[in-house]
């Protein structure tokens, strides 16, 4: 859909639907990070490796989020952008919370 001064929109009701969905994904990626934060074992300098990127794809997201919730992200360009930031920010978390599961891996491998 093109606006009168010839801005590509995207539908209001599509962009709707994407930020739920990006909504939900920032909910469990919190959620991750505070089951982490608040679970009793101690921390080790190398949790800052998996825990690195985690935190910066949740900001990415966040950002996402805040951007499409702005009413000019119904321009396609704006729409794209924040799509964009939020996959970047959920292969972060991705790549955050393997690394977090290989090294927990190698731990107990070492340990045995």
């Amino acid at each position: 859909m093109t606006d009168g001064d010839g801005t590509e929109r995207i539908e209001g009701i599509f962009r709707s639907g994407s930020v739920t969905a990006v909504g939900v994904i920032v909910g469990f990626s919190l959620t991750y990070l505070t089951a982490w934060a608040t679970n009793p074992v101690p921390w080790h300098l190398h949790d800052l490796i998996g825990m690195t990127p985690l935190a910066a794809g949740i900001v990415f997201q966040l950002v996402a989020l805040s951007a499409l919730l702005h009413p000019n992200s119904l321009e396609r360009r704006r729409y794209n952008r924040s799509i964009r930031l939020f996959l970047i920010g959920l292969t972060c978390v991705a790549v955050g919370v393997a690394i977090t599961i290989g090294v927990e891996a190698l731990l107990v491998a070492k340990r045995d």
